[in-house]
This record gives C-alpha cells, sequence and structure tokens, in this order.
C-alpha cells in the first residue's frame, strides 16, 4: 500500500502470539486475526495476469474482504455510498450522534450483540417519537454503529442521517426541521434516548433471570449526563452521502495512523478532542493494542448500517412511498444498463485496477487462478498460530 509503512498485519503477526497465550479468542476474533494477516498473500490464492499488449505477467493476491480488514473497504465505501446517493431524498440532512455512557461499557462486553441492538432500537425509536411528537410525520434516518474512540478504547455510539422531511398522516410529503444547527433539542433526545436505552437493558436481564445484574452500572448511568450531539444540516443528497461515506466502511484503525512498530509497543496516531481535536501519538503495550482491537470485533452476522423509517425498505414498500418521479427513476435506469461495473468502478475509485501497471496502456487478463485452501473451521486457531511470527 503507497505511503504506509506498517500495517495492522504486521502487529498482528508480531504481537498474535502473545495474545492468543494471554486471551481466549471467540471464533470471530480468530478469523478476523487471520484474515487480516492472510490478506493480499498467496494463502488466500492468486490470479495470474498478463499484459495484452506488453506480454508482461503479474501475480494478484487475492484479498480477504473482511469488514475488519482496513485494506479491503476503500472499493466497497465509494460502491456503497454511489449505490446510497441514488435512494436518497435531495434535501438537507441532519448528522445526529447518540452515545452511551462508558460506566455500562460492562454490559457491552458481557454481550456486545445484545448490546448493540438495543443501541439501535432505542436509537429508532427516539427517532420515531420525536418525528410524530414535534411534527406529526414519519421520518427516517441511515444509521450506522461506531464501537471505538480514537485510542481504541470501547466507546459505542451511533452516527445518524436524518432527513429534514417526513410523510404526514395525510399521506404527503411534509418538510421538518426548524433550526440550522438541530433538528430537535438535544437534551430532549438525550433524556428520551436514556429512558428508552435504559428500560430496555433492564427488561432483557429481567427476562434473562438475571434482574440484579450489572444493577450498580446502571444506577450510575441512570444518574449521568447522557449526550446526543447534533451537527448543523448539510444540503444537498451527494454532499450527504459522501460525508457519511467517511463513517460507513471505516474500521477501528486504518494502517495509515500507525506510525511504528517496536518489539513490545506499537505507536499510532489518534485526535484528542478535548484539547481541540489535536493529533497526537499514543503508545501501547503490543498486546494491548490487539486487546482493545478485538472490542470492536462485530458478532457473526451483525448488521452494524441500518435504515430507519422512510429509508427502511420495509415502510417504503408498505406505504408505497414515492421518492422520486417516474421520469427520474426511468433516466436513472437507463443509466444504470449503459455502465458496466467496471465502468462504475473506474468512476468511484479515479482509476483502471485492470490496467497495466507496467506499460499503461494495456490491460491485464487472467490467464491463471489458484483458489485460497479451505481449511475445516475448527484448525482455524492452529492455522492462524503458524502464521504469526
Amino acid at each position: 500500500m503507497t505511503g504506509v509503512k506498517y500495517e495492522l498485519a504486521d502487529i498482528v503477526k508480531r504481537f498474535g502470539k502473545q495474545l492468543m497465550a494471554e486471551k481466549n479468542l471467540s471464533p470471530e476474533q480468530t478469523k478476523v486475526l487471520f484474515n487480516i494477516v492472510s490478506c493480499r498473500t498467496p494463502v488466500l490464492g492468486w490470479n495470474q495476469q498478463e499484459c495484452n499488449i506488453c506480454g508482461k505477467v503479474h501475480y494478484n493476491y487475492n484479498s480477504c474482504g473482511d469488514r475488519h480488514c482496513p485494506k479491503c473497504q476503500i472499493t466497497k465505501q465509494a460502491v456503497w455510498v454511489d449505490k446510497l446517493i441514488n435512494a436518497t431524498l435531495p434535501v438537507k440532512h441532519y448528522h445526529i450522534i447518540f452515545t452511551v455512557p462508558h460506566v455500562l461499557n460492562d454490559i457491552c462486553l458481557w454481550n456486545d450483540r445484545l448490546y448493540y441492538d438495543i443501541m439501535f432500537s432505542a436509537v429508532r425509536r427516539t427517532l420515531h417519537s420525536f418525528g410524530y411528537t414535534h411534527f406529526g410525520a414519519e421520518t427516517g434516518a441511515v444509521a450506522i454503529l461506531h464501537s471505538w474512540g480514537q485510542n481504541l478504547s470501547l466507546h459505542p455510539h451511533i452516527h445518524c442521517l436524518v432527513p429534514a422531511v417526513g410523510f404526514d398522516l395525510q399521506g404527503k410529503w411534509k418538510h421538518i426541521g426548524k433550526y440550522k444547527n438541530y433538528l430537535y433539542p438535544v437534551h430532549q433526545l438525550s433524556d428520551t434516548f436514556s429512558g428508552k436505552f435504559i428500560d430496555s437493558i433492564k427488561r432483557k436481564l429481567k427476562k434473562l433471570g438475571m434482574p440484579n445484574a450489572f444493577a450498580k452500572q446502571i444506577e450510575k448511568a441512570q444518574d449521568k449526563k447522557w449526550v446526543v450531539y447534533s451537527e448543523a444540516s448539510m444540503a444537498g443528497a451527494e454532499h450527504v452521502m459522501h460525508y457519511l461515506g467517511q463513517y460507513t466502511h471505516r474500521v477501528a484503525i486504518s494502517n495509515q495512523r500507525i506510525i511504528n512498530i517496536s518489539d513490545t509497543h506499537v505507536t499510532f496516531i489518534a485526535k484528542d478532542y478535548r484539547d481541540k481535536v489535536q493529533k497526537k501519538p499514543v503508545t501501547l503495550n503490543g498486546v494491548e493494542f490487539l486487546k482493545r482491537f478485538c472490542m470492536h470485533i462485530m458478532p457473526s452476522r451483525f448488521v452494524r448500517i441500518r435504515r430507519f423509517g422512510i429509508y427502511n425498505h420495509t415502510v417504503q414498500r408498505n406505504q408505497n412511498l414515492q421518492f422520486f418521479t417516474g421520469a427520474h427513476q426511468r433516466a436513472q435506469k437507463i443509466e444504470e444498463k449503459i455502465e458496466t461495473p467496471k465502468e462504475r468502478i473506474v468512476r468511484l475509485i479515479g482509476y483502471d485496477p485492470y490496467e497495466c501497471p507496467f506499460c499503461n496502456k494495456g490491460i491485464m487478463i487472467t490467464i491463471k487462478k489458484v483458489p485460497r485452501i479451505r481449511s475445516p473451521a475448527g484448525e482455524l486457531p492452529v492455522i492462524l498460530w503458524s502464521a504469526l511470527d
């Protein structure tokens, strides 16, 4: 990767065995770490390509495609944003961030899937209720979960892009949002969100036969001031979705942020929000770095990008919502038919990945494919161990 001296894979290779000796990794964590160290190496298979003009041969190693891998997200992000732009209302949007106090992190570490599902539910129900109480309309949002802070600490929060429009009880579109800097009063949002979240946690624990579990943490959370942050509205769907694209396929740490790896420690760049968002180096013990990274590996098949309200496909179908005119939809379908997948990738990432890197004129043609070697899932910890330094 151009301009990158160190990679996350280097950290996993150097400190992975120490991590496995100190921590019992879950199957998901084992799989992710294996994918990261194997990405773009012969382990995952490779393609032999030949230029149709100069005849040069190039070997292209396969990517792992893991959503936690910092090398596999750029193209996915570009394609996702492009699709979302075509399905977004051409109105201004508000960026709202819902955060849960750190005192409840113990519950997240105990059962992250339950915790994140309750977060999404509380956010959805909060926005839904505010849409009707403030504007008498069904609103919507695109919501994205992040679990990390800049120093890789556990900091669960959900980014929401909310359109300044809704669908009222009479079945008509209605513009909402009286203020430029916020859609709803943030203090009211905070109180409602905290109430719904705490109530859901208590109900779930009671249903699981654990009514008194985490009682101290919940009591402390009820006494704390919850934070919901709202940014100024943004005009134009394309601008909004490119802005959102900064958050969609982001992983806990990118390779560009890693500045040094020693025999014992890792140093990376982090923004200090308490000091005017200054970028500062942070140094962690190598094993501690990987332990923190593993906290942000999502549960298997967990969906961390969700659509609510009028942006939800089921709501759109049930209410027969028409975002665009028939002419606009026909033009969009024609445009989609004309542009090939290859042309779309070139347009989105700014270069042709199929162009010959030697003569810059020909096209690389795949002449041989070598697939990855499939191993039994139960043997993955052993395979990961053997792949580490």
